[in-house]
């Protein structure tokens, strides 16, 4: 069947797998596009496993007000270890990537910051979304490379964190078809929804051609790309798998 849509005869690589990549594809054909889902980061288990299963269990037996999950990597960890999330303890997501990606998973979200979607824009919007000054009993699950600064801010105010590392992020080498396929022109966009899918876009495709967009999931992703050496065509509005769409729409849909 021939697809239809602003997006006909673009080939987009998508770097993500699992119900977020896979979600974003489908969202791809329907504007007409053919999405090729090609996961360049993955996570690894932590290196102090002990510590997180300990989290975990206390996590279902109810003794956190709040969990925050600052990346949908995080999520991927949660539905490996067939996490259970009890009624008392509230949400809350960094932004709409990972917002998404709790929900494909089956978890509910009770706290999306409206502004910024990064740690600091969770931490400036955290006091009027608890609406209480009470002192929070609260569970940071985060990678290896992030840095302390909801951690941190949080403690600042008094509540009690429990920062536990859940993952580590590792790159995933793509398919060699991939590789030459990109080097030959042949994808109309890549997505790059963060900055470790940056650099691994960045070290296994080296210099991106013209023809291809390179098209980033917010300002600090675009960031993190440029800093890792990468050229970036577009910026979605918001940090969101919606945006990202509409931002290659847009271009598709701009005279030449």
């Amino acid at each position: 069947m021939t697809r239809r849509g602003p997006l006909k005869g673009w080939r987009v690589l998508v770097p993500r797998g699992g119900p977020w990549g896979h979600g974003v594809a489908a969202d791809l054909r329907q504007q007409g596009a053919s999405p090729v889902v090609a996961p360049m980061i993955n996570f690894a288990y932590t290196a102090d496993s002990d510590t997180l299963d300990a989290a975990l269990a206390d996590l279902a037996r109810g003794e956190f007000d709040w969990m925050s999950v600052t990346s949908a990597t995080t999520v991927d960890v949660l539905s490996s270890h067939q996490v259970r999330v009890p009624e008392r303890t509230r949400i809350a997501a960094v932004g709409e990537t990972t917002a998404a990606a709790l929900q494909a998973a089956g978890y509910r979200v009770d706290f999306v910051p409206s502004g910024d979607n990064s740690a600091a824009g969770l931490l400036a919007e955290w006091d009027d979304a608890i609406g209480s000054t009470e002192t929070m009993q609260i569970l940071a699950l985060r990678s290896d490379i992030a840095k302390p600064v909801l951690t941190d801010g949080l403690r600042a105010r008094g509540h009690r964190v429990d920062s536990v590392v859940a993952y580590r992020t590792v790159g995933v080498p793509v398919d060699e078809d991939v590789v030459s396929q990109v080097a030959a022109g042949e994808f109309r966009a890549i997505l790059v929804t963060s900055g470790s899918v940056a650099e691994q876009v960045r070290a296994q495709f080296g210099d991106i051609p013209e023809v291809t967009l390179v098209a980033c999931i917010g300002p600090r992703t675009a960031a993190d790309a440029e800093a890792a050496g990468l050229r970036v065509d577009l910026v979605a509005q918001e940090r969101s798998a919606k945006s990202l769409i509409d931002s290659l729409v847009t271009a598709a849909e701009a005279p030449h």
